[in-house]
């Protein structure tokens, strides 16, 4: 209970800010209804026709959650109109694309460690490669692999990859190194080779790094591969539902594939969450 009352205060707070954003928002439009009618609109009236509109500036929350839930149960998820079908493209390009920049991330990482040259060389160039917005990688990726007659669910991944290399090879890096000095040099005493010391002591003692970091890689393989789905004229995904809503001025889908992507990001990340709690279980690194 103690937990439970102060995210209902916070919850309730937001949802009262939102109405009143929405109250204030959409309001013009409909005083300008009101008065090509040659009516003139009461409070109780303002507000009722703010939450009513079929395209408001700043759809009421209420809206949304009928966005949403029209498009999960209202629709068959074999049908186009679903958000769970638009989710289930989303997901297989973000899978894609985290498995390929985890094991990136991964395998560079360990080469940083055990290569001073690798450190000196990878380390700055992946830095950089962070500073380059991805909204402006993202159609440049489209169109060569367009150019090589490959579309679909490779470019969306190789940016979602982009986006999810650079936290797990900062977080392994930084769990690789965790091991002093003085842990090394008693692993050199038991006569350990080097790759018995990163399986028996580097290894472990990064996991916890690693799981930290392949949460936010995963959240971030999702964006990267909504902002690969709207370059590309998409017409399946997230964010070709965002695009869709976008054209048409449709702001309650636009807003329902927004909360579908965070609610796939949240289940990504608590899937994450459960994988590492097992695993450092196991480890002996957690109870």
């Amino acid at each position: 209970m103690n937990r439970v009352v102060p995210v209902l205060t916070v919850l309730t707070a937001l949802l009262l800010v939102w109405y009143v954003g929405a109250v204030a928002l959409n309001a013009p439009w409909a005083r300008d209804q009101a008065s090509r009618a040659g009516d003139s609109l009461t409070l109780p009236a303002l507000v009722h026709a703010t939450m009513m509109q079929e395209r408001p500036v700043l759809p009421a929350p209420h809206q949304v959650a009928k966005g949403v839930w029209d498009g999960v149960a209202g629709q068959k998820i074999t049908s186009k109109r679903s958000l769970v079908w638009h989710a289930g493209i989303t997901l297989s390009a973000t899978l894609a694309g985290f498995a390929i920049g985890s094991l990136a991330g991964i395998l560079l990482a360990v080469g940083i460690v055990h290569s001073r040259v690798m450190d000196l060389s990878v380390m700055p160039w992946a830095i950089a490669s962070q500073t380059v917005p991805i909204l402006a990688i993202a159609p440049m990726v489209i169109v060569v692999f367009a150019s090589m007659g490959v579309t679909g669910l490779v470019p969306k991944a190789m940016i979602a990859a982009w986006l999810s290399f650079f936290p797990v090879l900062v977080g392994m890096v930084k769990g690789l190194r965790t091991p002093d000095r003085m842990q090394m040099d008693l692993m050199h005493s038991w006569n350990a080779s080097g790759t018995q010391a990163f399986w028996r002591l580097r290894l472990p003692s990064a996991m916890p790094y690693l799981f930290a970091s392949l949460k936010v890689a995963i959240a971030a393989a999702l964006v990267g591969t909504i902002v690969g789905e709207l370059p590309a004229g998409a017409t399946a995904g997230l964010g070709a539902r965002l695009l869709s809503g976008s054209y048409y001025g449709q702001t309650i889908q636009i807003w329902a594939a927004l909360f579908a992507a965070a609610a796939l990001a949240a289940a990504l990340v608590a899937v994450v969450s459960g994988i590492e709690r097992v695993t450092l279980r196991r480890m002996g690194l957690a109870r």
